[in-house]
This record gives C-alpha cells, sequence and structure tokens, in this order.
C-alpha cells in the first residue's frame, strides 16, 4: 500500500504511476483515515481552540481532495474502461463521506461550543470568514435536521453523485460514437482549407479515406460555420443536439430523476426550491434576484435580438431571391459568417495564422508577467498524462514558487469536451512544509495539421485567456483558510477573473506580445485588427439572448418545473429555449440532455447559470479601471491581483469588488461593450 502514488499529496502529481488498481486501494484507506480524523475532531476533550475545531476540520480532507480531484481529472482527460469502472466504484463511498461531514452530531456540537467561547468571538478576517461561513453551511447542508431526515439527505447526496457522473459519461460516449465521413471533395464547398486539412488528418488517423468530421468543437463549429451543404450541416446538428437521448446513453432519464432528488433536497432542507437552496449563499442570494437580472438583460436586449434576426432573414432573402425558405437551426452560423464578411470585410478564418497556438501561450504568460509582478517557466520532466500536455512553474517576483499547473489544449477521444480549469490541489501552510497550489488547464481547441503549428480562431483565444484567469485566481491565492482559498468563492463571483482576461484578446497593446504570423512573423495587420475590432459587436444581442436562455432554462427548472404540469423536461427544455431563439428549434432538439453545466456534477452550475451574465457585469466595469489608468499599467494588475486573484473568499465578493473598483459595479460598461446601450436608450 505504500507505494500507492494517491495516497500522498505529491508535486508534482505522478501522473506516470497512477492506474486505475490503485483507486480503490486508497480510497480505501484515505476514507479510513479521514473517517478517524472526524471523529477525533467531536471527540476532542480539551478546550476548543481554533486550531483543534475549525483547523482541524479545514485540513480534515486534504489527502482525499487531492486524490479525489486527480482521479477525477484522470476520468476527464485520459479515461479507460478500467479507470472508469474504479472511479464509478468509489463514488458512492466518497459522496456519503463528504455528505456526512455537516451530519456529523459530535462536530456539530465541537463548532457550536466553540463559536460561543470566548476565542472565536475574538476571530477577526479569514478566521471569521470561515467560522461564519462553516456554521451557516452546516445548517444549509442539513446538520440541524433530525436523524431521519439526515439519512434521507445522504442518500439523496450519493444517488446524486452517481447519476450526474453517469450523465457526464453519458455525454462523452455519445460525442464519440458519432462520426461522419465524405468521401467526395466536392460536398465540402464552402470548408476553407484549415477545416479540410484538420478532417482529412482525422480520416487519415483512423484509417479511413476521404474527410472525418466529428461533434468534437473545432470539427463541429467548421462545418457549421462554412459549409454550403445544408443537408449535411443539419445532418450535424441534429446529431449534436440529440446526444444522449437515446440507449446505451440516454440521458433523459437521468435529467428527471437529477431534478426530483434536487426538490427533495431543497424541501428537506426547509427551501421551496433547489435555487433558494443554493443561491443562499451566491452574490445574487435569491431566486427573484437573478430573475430580476435576466428580465432586465432580456428587456434591454430583445429589440436589437429582432433587429439583427430580421436582418440575417433579409440576407438569405437577398442572396436566394425573395422565395428563399426562412433560416433554420443549422443555417444561423452559416449565414451570420456570410453577413460579417460582407458587412465587416472579415473572416475569422484570416486571423488564424496570426494566432499559432505556442506564441499566443507565450503571450498569454507574458502579459500575466506584467500585469501581477510574476513569472511563468517550464517546470522539469514532471510526468504527464499525455505526451502533448506541458507543465510549468508560476512564481512570484522574489523568485518563490506559487504554484504549478499542467496545461492540454487538444481534442482526444479519451477527454471529455469544452474547456475548464482544474485545482488539483489547493496548496498554503501543511504538516510537510508550505504546499504550491497546483492546476490543470485544459481545452479542446484547434490542434495541428500538415506539419503546420495548431493555429487557432480568436475566439479559441478568447478560451485560452479565459481558463487562464482561473488558473491565476487558483494559483496567486494567498489565504490562509484552505476551503477559503482560490476558486473557493461564490459561483457569480469566481467567473470575474476568468472573463476579464479575454478582455486583452480585443486590445492591440495586447495582441502586439503575440499576434504575429506564424511563417513572415509579421504583427496582425492595422486593417485587419480594425475589421476584427468593428466585428467585435456583431449579432451582441443574439449571442447574449442565447445566455440568457440557458440561464432562463437554468432558473425555471431549478424553480418552476413540475413534471406533473410541464411533462417532459427536455421538451420543457426546448419550449423555454425557444423564446430566446432566432428561428424556430427543431422538435427533436434535447440540448439539456447534453448539458454538462447543469447536470455533471451534484450542484456545479445548477440554479447558476445566470452566474456568467452576472460576472460578465462584473468583469466589463472592472476593466474600465484598466482602460482608464493604462491597459498593461503594473499599478493597477497588483491592485487587482491583491484585491481578486489573492483574497479567495477570505472577505465577502461585494467587499473584495468595493476594494479593487472603489464603489459597486455598474452595469452600464457591459452594455457599452456590446454595443447595446444606445440601442436601448441608456
Amino acid at each position: 500500500m505504500s507505494d500507492n502514488p494517491l495516497l500522498e499529496i505529491r508535486v508534482p502529481v505522478p501522473f506516470d504511476r497512477i492506474h486505475a488498481s490503485h483507486v480503490e486501494p486508497a480510497f480505501a484507506a484515505l476514507l479510513e483515515d479521514a473517517r478517524r480524523r472526524l471523529t477525533e475532531i467531536g471527540s476532542d476533550g480539551r478546550p476548543r481552540t481554533y486550531q483543534n475545531t475549525l483547523g482541524a476540520l479545514d485540513a480534515l480532507t486534504a489527502r482525499l481532495d487531492y486524490a479525489l480531484e486527480v482521479v477525477r481529472h484522470l476520468e476527464s482527460v485520459a479515461t479507460y474502461p478500467e479507470l472508469r469502472e474504479a472511479y464509478n466504484r468509489i463514488q458512492p463511498q466518497t459522496s456519503d463521506f463528504y455528505a456526512g461531514i455537516p451530519l456529523d452530531e459530535p462536530l456539530w456540537r465541537a463548532l457550536q461550543t466553540y463559536a460561543s467561547c470566548e476565542e472565536a468571538r475574538l476571530l477577526e478576517g479569514a478566521r471569521r470568514r470561515f467560522l461564519e461561513k462553516t456554521l451557516d453551511n452546516f445548517r444549509r447542508h442539513g446538520a440541524a435536521l433530525p436523524a431521519e431526515g439526515k439519512a434521507r439527505l445522504r442518500e439523496i447526496e450519493v444517488e446524486l453523485a452517481e447519476l450526474t457522473t453517469r450523465f457526464s459519461q453519458n455525454v462523452l460516449d455519445s460525442t464519440n460514437a458519432f462520426e461522419l465521413v465524405i468521401a467526395e471533395e466536392s460536398r465540402l464547398a464552402g470548408l476553407p482549407p484549415s477545416a479540410r486539412a484538420a478532417a482529412r488528418q482525422s480520416a487519415a488517423e483512423k484509417g479511413l479515406a476521404g474527410w472525418r468530421f466529428t461533434l468534437q468543437q473545432p470539427s463541429y463549429t467548421a462545418l457549421m460555420t462554412y459549409l454550403d451543404d445544408a443537408a449535411l450541416r443539419r445532418q450535424v446538428y441534429t446529431a449534436y443536439h440529440t446526444r444522449a437521448v437515446a440507449d446505451p446513453w440516454d440521458n433523459r432519464p437521468l435529467v428527471a430523476r437529477i431534478l426530483e432528488l434536487r426538490r427533495r433536497k431543497a424541501a428537506l432542507l426547509g427551501y421551496p426550491n433547489f435555487a433558494a437552496l443554493v443561491l443562499e449563499d451566491r452574490m445574487a442570494r435569491s431566486p427573484e434576484r437573478v430573475r430580476e437580472f435576466l428580465e432586465d438583460l432580456r428587456r434591454r436586449t430583445e429589440p436589437a435580438f429582432r433587429r439583427e434576426a430580421a436582418e440575417l432573414a433579409a440576407l438569405r432573402r437577398e442572396l436566394e431571391g425573395e422565395q428563399a425558405a426562412p433560416l433554420e437551426a443549422w443555417d444561423l452560423a452559416y449565414y451570420a459568417e456570410k453577413l460579417r464578411a460582407a458587412r465587416f470585410g472579415f473572416d475569422e478564418e484570416a486571423l488564424r495564422p496570426y494566432f499559432p497556438l505556442e506564441q499566443v501561450v507565450d503571450g498569454m504568460f507574458r502579459l500575466a508577467e506584467r500585469l501581477f509582478g510574476i513569472r511563468i517557466e517550464p517546470g522539469d520532466d514532471a510526468p504527464v498524462w499525455d505526451p502533448h500536455v506541458r507543465y510549468y512553474l508560476v512564481r512570484d517576483a522574489d523568485g518563490a514558487t506559487l504554484g504549478a499547473f499542467y496545461a492540454d489544449w487538444h481534442p482526444r477521444e479519451n477527454k471529455r469536451g469544452g474547456a475548464w480549469m482544474t485545482p488539483l490541489l489547493t496548496g498554503g501552510p501543511s504538516p510537510a512544509g508550505p504546499l504550491p497550489h497546483v492546476g490543470a488547464i485544459c481545452g479542446n481547441v484547434t490542434p495541428p495539421v500538415d506539419g503546420r503549428p495548431a493555429l487557432l480562431t480568436h475566439r479559441e483565444v478568447e478560451t485560452l485567456f479565459h481558463e487562464f484567469g482561473h488558473l491565476l485566481h487558483h494559483c496567486l491565492s494567498r489565504v490562509e483558510v484552505r476551503t477559503l482559498a482560490g476558486t473557493n468563492v461564490a459561483w457569480d463571483f469566481v467567473e470575474l477573473p476568468s472573463q476579464i482576461m479575454e478582455n486583452w484578446c480585443w486590445e492591440r497593446e495586447a495582441l502586439d506580445l503575440f499576434a504575429r504570423h506564424w511563417e513572415t512573423g509579421e504583427p496582425l495587420p492595422e486593417d485587419l485588427f480594425a475589421r476584427m475590432r468593428r466585428a467585435r459587436t456583431f449579432r451582441a444581442a443574439t449571442a447574449q439572448m442565447r445566455q440568457l436562455g440557458f440561464a432562463w432554462l437554468d432558473l425555471m427548472l431549478h424553480t418552476e418545473y413540475d413534471p406533473a404540469l410541464h411533462g417532459d423536461p427536455v421538451d420543457y427544455g426546448r419550449r423555454l429555449l425557444q423564446a430566446f431563439s432566432p428561428v424556430p428549434l427543431p422538435r427533436e432538439h434535447a440540448l439539456i440532455a447534453s448539458f454538462t453545466h447543469l447536470f455533471a456534477e451534484p450542484v456545479g452550475y445548477g440554479a447558476g447559470y445566470y452566474s456568467y451574465k452576472w460576472a460578465e457585469v462584473l468583469d466589463a466595469d472592472a476593466f474600465t479601471r484598466f482602460r482608464r489608468q493604462g491597459l498593461l499599467d503594473p499599478e493597477v494588475g497588483r491592485s487587482f491581483r491583491c484585491w481578486i486573484l489573492e483574497r479567495g473568499d477570505s472577505e465577502d465578493p461585494v467587499v473584495l469588488y468595493r476594494g479593487f473598483m472603489g464603489r459597486d459595479p455598474d452595469p452600464t460598461a457591459l452594455l457599452q461593450r456590446l454595443g447595446l446601450l444606445e440601442q436601448t436608450g441608456g
């Protein structure tokens, strides 16, 4: 057992030594140790102090958290049948243990005893916040329930963990099950050379002739945006929006059951609905406030949204005659790209040569170094889970190591879709000395093709910057309480550090750090930059309505939805999203069956999808300070690091935001950035 690489926290993570056979023995030992520690905290007969109560609670799950994050991460980026089976087998007991912590009677009594003592009354700063949040969280997670209520809550939590894990795995498997192989090049009309080359390489890797397309993002997006053949666009659109709706990966019954369990959990804890339970600990505080927020943005966006829909329909008639068919869902990206090219003389493919991946990543690092006073450098040959993964160290200006991270950018069949940051280890003080923070940033951006480097779209560049913002939030944290550090913040605040980073992708001063032609080294031409900037607000209202639709769907599922009244949740979801779509959604549209943000975790973004828009208000407003004082001004960067990136959840997010901006957030900046302010009358 001593050679099991999951039993001790190690940096770098020994990914080369971790195998499926290690998972179950490691978690059996780690859970036994955590249960013993939990018992010791509650039964400690000494006078209650911070160290033997809250300090011990903060350290209770450190090794277990690390092992779970590592295994969960590997199951997301390098899965194989034995690993998946082992992960699925440890889920019930780990979920049961975590759910049982706030339900432990001796621990709850110990916390209450400590809270009433003189030392607790004198606590300040992060320790005071930790005490208050712990007492509140324990109450919200069932500490005051009777014994039968606690038992039922634990059952719900375990089942939710199992179902949401299956949901995520079904999405991955159903995504990988689809492929479209085209033999005749004539059917690829409209598709740019980069997409053709990628499809040809994908086919060759599978030993196939022709061009192979998948539902992974680079392949899907290129086909939907450029392919002239509407029948093929419809086929791929339908496949994408009906993922995980058929055996053996049918998520529809899982969605219904997850929603039912969330309703039962909320009722058991005394809340009218799941959203009320979740939002009590967020900046928004209540479903009513979220509803008001979304309705206000929708009202401001609707007129421009309708105009944009009419403009796109008019373009099709202009191109194809007055008798042109109405636009369908699989036509939107295709005709939108034609309208953008006509209006701005701008094709996003023209930007690719200026965004080679390695150059973008290096520029992103240099930007962070100038702004935040850090250094990012390659780590020594750290073990990785795939040969293309890179390992880096984050150092402070004085050379001290703050953190380390892995970067995994390209799609693979053993890796889930999307882009994300995983906090593998939240560092800080430990019995063995200070530990660095360790994270991983993952994406599914365009891979290298035909001997060329990976050439990214501008949207993919934004994705890299977004996830890197999460990584900085994690690695630059300086909070003594582990469970309040890094990204352990309210979910409607956690997107601020990530979304603000995207702003620099639109600024000449920042782009000059990395936007150079991969062959000639020439900087991004001024006329191309100007056209890109002018096109920034192109169909911004449509994009905003799409996000508002997802947020509204999420809110309604977790407040209003009743299966007896509304029927099948997938059909209910389609009906709700229709109001936010510029064209009719097909009857087979089943997006929520693959909506991992809402259903791939017991909570996740459930009742919290609005957070993206909420944080977008914050990031647009906060960026105005950089605009005012200097886009690369280190003084502003250090202030952002001090108030936002370093503080975690050590203070209320409202206090931290005011510390950086000197005032409360103003939504005007977002409307200005989207080009909607004048159109909505202020």
